[in-house]
């Protein structure tokens, strides 16, 4: 199967990039043997619709699931109607991320995580995405998975409401099945970077 990640980089120990429609590039990886092409993003600044042409992209090349940290309400519109299996939330590098799909442990979703042209205000430098749910938030410096310092992005829950989307007919409430499976998923991640502490723990022992 093809599956396609935002990444930072053009091989599969490149961290993933969290927002799909701006990122660097695209990794297409078929996970069958794990072989994989890179594609430089070329919708990344667009000014609008850089979301939905990336999703096209995507399609065009006949994947059937993306592993990204973020997903918007066009893109997601883009995939449902294309029968594409989207996976947010995702933190790491490429490779980890296919790992953990094959394993059968993540969780898809239907619906988008940040509002419309989330990745203009993070692609121009002006701030983070607002959260829909649950949110993403950068670490510091380092390679830890979240939960305060890291190169990756961990997950956090939002305190804040689901903002409105507007121009599109995707509503962003999250209903209570969501919101167990978001925290299902959240504790899945929280249980693997215990178990990362806990085995840098024993080498260091």
């Amino acid at each position: 199967m093809k599956v396609a990640v935002s990444s930072t980089g053009n091989t599969l120990n490149a961290p993933i990039d969290p927002r799909f429609g701006r990122c660097a590039c695209f990794v297409i990886v078929e996970t069958d043997d794990m072989s994989f092409i890179p594609y430089d993003n070329e919708n990344k600044a667009l000014g609008g619709g850089a979301g939905i042409q990336a999703a096209s992209f995507v399609v065009s090349k006949e994947a059937k699931a993306v592993l990204t940290g973020n997903c918007g309400p066009n893109a997601m519109a883009a995939f449902s109607a294309a029968g594409v299996t989207v996976y947010t939330g995702r933190t790491g590098t490429v490779l980890e991320a296919i790992d953990r799909l094959r394993t059968g442990v993540l969780m898809p979703t239907t619906r988008p995580s940040v509002p419309e042209k989330a990745g203009v205000a993070i692609a121009a430098g002006t701030g983070t995405a607002p959260p829909m749910g649950m949110g993403r938030c950068r670490g510091g410096s380092g390679r830890g998975m979240g939960m305060g310092g890291g190169r990756g992005r961990g997950m956090v829950a939002s305190a804040a409401p689901p903002l409105p989307i507007s121009g599109g007919a995707i509503s962003p409430v999250t209903s209570r099945e969501d919101t167990l499976a978001a925290l299902k998923r959240q504790a899945v991640e929280m249980q693997r970077q215990m178990e990362i502490i806990q085995a840098k723990i024993d080498s260091m022992a």
